[in-house]
């Protein structure tokens, strides 16, 4: 093994920096594998790759992957790890590649498989002992299951989480081609979900709306197979079947799942339909890992996690809110070992784009082939119990294309600064002095505000820091300028948005995102946020609104590290739709064709809508100027006085 057990800030950096600059952190041919089937608990086969390095006995990291075992990028991998000196496990997950049975259940079965897997590779006689695992997306969620092992040394989960983050819309772009192309079963097709994707573009465009009842009743074949939650009312009969779903084996979370959605699939797209029957609060990726709670989730996992995120990655909300997770539960040795990285990526692709012509960094995709000299340095660091040395959060602050450390996310230096929404399309830094101010849009759900790159997975559109002013064309969209920036400004840390807004429709969806505007007019995608307004008090409490009525909105925007430089413009733009990435909201809570919903958002002394910043040096008003108001005019349909 080439990378030394002990590393300082200085070197990680520098591990960083050369991973950026390679093009392919693989360089060297795979060896011929060796191929058995492994024996799980319930007599099921995984066909499984060994890879050996020229020591007989060794530390191990396996990959676990529903997208073949075979493919050039694991092989790649595999035979790079081998060549470090790590026995290199490739294994198909159940019901994908070569492994039985014929169809495949999306997460259900991982938490068993996973920790027979480890239980046999400690069993075998060229393992040394040590047992780490690697793997981005789906190969990372699979991670945390392994991690549930006792004999689990250290764990590289990429672009994943929990499920300790709750969005309230759900996920559309792309959902239907993975789920009729990845796996077995009999409704999968014989085609690649990227060009899948591209033949569902109109069917994509054509679905995803939303109009559910805001309390729909258990299904009544869940209620006869579960009568003791007939006595409950609707909250607490999915807390209740939360618990035994928890509780249960792995083949009877599958019965159950199958009951309540009626189909014999398993799918992603079965996945995010099931808020409806555990409750809102209950995020998709919860399911790869079930528990009853926090506690006990923590307390299963027994492998440091270096997590691996991206600022433009699809699933950043839920890296950044496990990770708050871990740092809740430092008494914990696992959870005091384990670190995050946030690359400039978005999902397995690369995200930020503007100077990536100089900056190699913002090329690169940093998914497990492209990191090998990482996953090498946290294996041999953990198995030396050395990861006490590393810093606890290294990021990228996109603008200045340098990593950052800190001891803490979010940083601790980091202050919240508001910019309120003001007239004529003004983003400033002081709150509005009209009794009485307010911007109006009407939102036509069959003809809602696309989706225009940012925190997506697409093979059609492209995601991250995309031009989006010919958005702020559109009459549905409010837009909001600041002042020139006399100075940069470092924004780090947690986005939020308090907007005060009514609408003439009993549930819809308000959208803000903040932008980079460039003295040359592009306006470049920083971050978004998106709130069902049933969920404005938790999502375990949704409510209806009341027409024309107005109610204080606070969004999660998630998070960024951006410089903002000198001479640009911070925007904020406000839409009730970004689709297809999200479902598209019907604005109403029934079956029927979909309604047009007016929606005015407020600007006034007792409606002061604005966006919280984390700053971590100097100020706002030091970078916009004392006025620090006269922004540009952006597109403020029908602004009321």
């Amino acid at each position: 093994m080439t990378t030394a057990s002990t590393i300082d800030i200085a070197a990680l950096r520098q591990l960083l920096d050369d991973i950026s600059r390679t093009e392919n952190a693989v360089t060297r041919e795979s060896p011929l594998p060796e191929t058995v089937r492994v024996t799980m608990r319930d007599g099921i086969h995984l066909a499984t790759d060994i890879y050996r390095p020229v020591q007989a006995v060794a530390p191990v990291v396996v990959h676990r992957t529903p997208y073949d075992r075979t493919s050039e990028r694991v092989r790649r991998t595999c035979g790079e790890l081998a060549a470090r000196g790590y026995v290199a496990i490739a294994q198909d997950c159940r019901g994908t590649g070569d492994s039985e049975p014929d169809h495949w259940d999306y997460y259900v079965r991982e938490p068993e498989d996973g920790f027979d897997t480890i239980s046999w590779i400690l069993a075998q006689p060229w393992c040394d002992g040590f047992v780490g695992a690697c793997g981005s997306s789906y190969s990372a969620q699979v991670q945390w299951c392994m991690a549930t092992h006792p004999g689990m040394g250290a764990i590289i989960p990429e672009v994943s989480g929990l499920g300790f983050a709750c969005p309230t819309t759900r996920l559309h772009m792309f959902l239907d081609a993975y789920a009729r192309s990845v796996g077995k079963g009999a409704e999968k097709l014989d085609i690649g979900y990227d060009e899948l994707e591209r033949q569902m573009r109109d069917e994509t465009l054509a679905t995803g709306l939303f109009c559910e009842p805001f309390d729909p009743p258990l299904p009544a074949a869940l209620l006869s197979r579960y009568p003791e939650l007939r006595s409950l009312d609707n909250a607490a009969a999915r807390r209740e079947l939360w618990s035994i779903y928890a509780d249960a084996s792995c083949a009877d979370r599958a019965a159950l799942i199958k009951v309540a959605t009626g189909s014999e699939a398993i799918t992603i797209v079965e996945m995010e339909a099931l808020p409806a029957i555990f409750g809102q609060n209950v995020a998709h990726d919860a399911h790869s890992l079930p528990a009853a709670g926090e506690k006990a989730l923590m307390e299963a996992i027994h492998a440091p996690a270096l997590m691996v995120t991206g600022w433009y990655d699809w699933g950043l909300v839920d890296a950044l809110a496990t990770f708050g997770a871990v740092q809740r539960y430092q008494h914990l040795a696992p959870m005091r070992d384990s670190r995050l990285i946030i690359t400039p990526s978005a999902h397995n692709m690369p995200g930020y784009h503007e100077g990536a012509d100089q900056q190699p960094a913002l090329r690169r995709t940093f998914r497990t082939s492209e990191i090998v000299p990482l996953i090498d340095a946290w294996c041999r660091a953990a198995s030396a119990d050395a990861l006490s040395q590393w810093p606890r959060v290294i990021y990228y602050l996109m603008g200045a294309d340098e990593w950052r450390h800190a001891e803490a996310w979010p940083p601790g230096r980091g202050h919240a600064e508001p910019l309120y929404l003001r007239e004529e399309g003004v983003l400033g830094l002081d709150p509005p002095g009209e009794t009485l101010a307010a911007d109006d849009y009407v939102y036509q759900p069959e003809a809602p505000t696309p989706t225009l790159g940012g925190s997506i997975v697409s093979y059609v559109s492209p995601p991250g820091s995309i031009d989006i002013a010919e958005l702020h064309d559109r009459g549905d969209v409010l837009v909001y300028t600041s002042a020139v920036l006399s100075r940069d400004l470092d924004v780090v840390g947690p986005l939020r948005a308090v907007i005060h807004a009514s609408s003439s429709a009993i549930d819809t969806d308000f959208a803000v995102r903040l932008s980079d505007v460039h003295p040359d007019g592009r306006v470049i995608q920083i971050q978004n946020g998106v709130l069902r307004a049933r969920y404005r008090d938790g999502p375990d409490r949704p409510e209806p609104l009341k027409p024309g009525r107005a109610y204080r909105f606070e969004i999660d925007m998630w998070a960024t590290a951006m410089r903002f430089a000198a001479g640009h413009r911070l925007r904020v733009d406000i839409a009730s739709a970004d689709f297809p990435r999200f479902d598209r909201h019907a604005n109403r809570a029934d079956p029927g064709p979909p309604l047009d919903a007016e929606q005015r958002v407020f600007r006034d002394i007792a409606r002061p809508s604005h966006i919280m910043l984390s700053v971590t040096a100097g100020s706002l008003r030091d970078a916009l100027g004392q006025g620090g108001g006269d922004g540009a005019s952006g597109s403020t349909a029908n602004g009321v006085k």
